[in-house]
């Protein structure tokens, strides 16, 4: 076993996370957006994020495929690439939330013991899982990169929805149906979800 890390020890500072929510004047809370490739959760996590950010209020949204080109760049779509690509954006939200940041996750996150996983990591009180709920043949329709058609065609392997599997969510905090509903009802109910869960009781 390696034990290099043995005598690494968590360094805390005398600024906690209470005191940097208390200066921003808003709670560190991730909202884990998942759902199929094309059922609109990075359009609508951006679009919070204007919003919160027109309050006044700081969020970072982790789009699925920005971190792909950086932060999990080695990482392929093999079951096992999927759960550290989610472990490490985990973390990296953590860290966010720590220093007061609302942070937003879109990225399809296919099973549901992986999503339990990065619940745990955050911290239960911290997490929220939304479901971006879309049928496959809308999300198919809409498909902007040509990338259901190239999974039809056996061009790209292990694709949620066609060649891998999507679980949906047991008991999500929220689940918005974007298949039948505006762009605009969209992103007011998970406004709405979000400022109720960040902002300080007055």
């Amino acid at each position: 076993m390696d034990q290099s890390n043995r005598h690494v020890v968590k360094h805390r500072g005398s600024v906690t996370p209470a005191m940097r929510e208390a200066l921003l004047g808003q709670r560190g809370q991730i909202f884990w957006l998942t759902g199929l490739s094309s059922s609109g959760k990075s359009t609508i996590a951006h679009a919070v994020e204007e919003r919160l950010h027109a309050m006044g209020k700081l969020c970072y949204v982790f789009d699925g495929d920005n971190v792909r080109h950086g932060l999990c760049s080695d990482l392929g779509f093999l079951p096992e690439e999927r759960t550290e690509n989610m472990r490490r954006i985990a973390e990296m939200a953590k860290l966010f939330m720590d220093a007061g940041l609302v942070c937003m996750s879109a990225m399809i996150s296919p099973l549901q013991a992986d999503r339990e996983r990065v619940r745990n990591i955050i911290g239960p009180e911290r997490f929220h899982e939304i479901y971006i709920e879309c049928p496959l043949e809308v999300c198919e329709l809409r498909d902007p990169k040509g990338l259901y058609k190239l999974a039809r065609e056996g061009k790209i392997k292990n694709y949620t929805g066609v060649s891998a599997p999507y679980e949906a969510p047991a008991a999500p905090a929220l689940t918005i149906h974007t298949g039948n509903a505006s762009l605009e009802e969209c992103v007011d109910r998970l406004h709405a979800y979000v400022v109720s869960k960040v902002l300080p009781e007055s």
